[in-house]
């Protein structure tokens, strides 16, 4: 059984904790990263760009902890196995797991090519890869006895069917991951490890500058609050779910949308 806080006192300190982050070398990953390290934590970043990965660890050193990167692809089960074994002796385990590496496409079904490609690249990523390093770092979690938080990064798409774009294969393997953070939360939840998933919906990072303008427009006024999200507002939350504060909280999937579902 997982104490309660007795106080506010350090509830969302993450000191002397050590978390995993996939694709933390950008965007909501690094803004991830960099709000753990910020409240104490030693991060560990799986990525596959050595050059990003290399420019966020940078970022993260005014911080003060350890702070490693390894070039993992969470598609490949393999590797991921390999890469997991590594960064845990490196790092003597880890107390939070962020899965966060994720790609997505924009395209109508019937207009992507004869082998689905886009549709096994997106659900083999978003959702495969999020299995692989459950699998592999929850099985370690647990054998270490010493209970765990592991966060989800899923999507405000995973309920709704976004009009501006055609994207089903990222809304589907969001939606899953959902479902697949409910059921881990269940399985999981006797050895004193907490899953739950974030839904982000529209954030200002570096993807959102490729949208245009009047589209651009016409999502913030269907928000009810008028504004993109900001990536350390994701982060922020991550480090909720990760902290003392969050210890009933497991099985949840927070949107983070400025109220944009609501408009769908």
């Amino acid at each position: 059984m997982i104490p309660s806080i007795t106080s506010m006192k350090d509830a969302f300190s993450l000191k002397g904790k050590n978390a995993l982050i996939t694709g933390g070398n950008r965007g909501l990953g690094l803004a991830i990263a960099k709000a753990f390290a910020e409240q104490g934590a030693n991060v560990a970043i799986f990525c596959r760009d050595a050059k990003k990965a290399a420019e966020a660890i940078d970022e993260l050193k005014p911080f003060g902890g350890k702070y490693e990167s390894f070039s993992c692809n969470v598609v490949d089960l393999q590797n991921v196995r390999e890469v997991v074994a590594k960064a845990w002796d490196a790092f003597g385990g880890f107390q939070i797991l962020v899965n966060n590496a994720g790609v997505t496409c924009v395209s109508e079904l019937l207009d992507m090519d004869e082998e689905l490609s886009d549709w096994y690249r997106v659900l083999n990523t978003d959702l495969n890869g999020t299995v692989h390093m459950t699998y592999e770092v929850g099985k370690r979690m647990r054998d270490a006895g010493k209970g765990g938080s592991i966060v989800n990064i899923a999507s405000n798409a995973a309920f709704i069917v976004n009009k501006t774009q055609a994207m089903s294969p990222y809304s589907c393997s969001k939606a899953a991951v959902v479902h697949f953070t409910h059921c881990m939360a269940c399985e999981l939840g006797k050895y004193n490890i907490r899953v739950n998933a974030i839904c982000p919906g529209f954030t200002n990072t570096d993807l959102s500058q490729f949208i245009p303008k009047d589209m651009f427009d016409y999502i913030n006024n269907q928000m009810p609050l008028g504004r993109f999200g900001e990536p350390i507002e994701v982060g922020a939350l991550a480090v909720y779910f990760a902290s003392p504060a969050a210890a009933q909280v497991t099985g949840t999937a927070q949107v983070i949308d400025g109220g944009y579902i609501l408009s769908c």
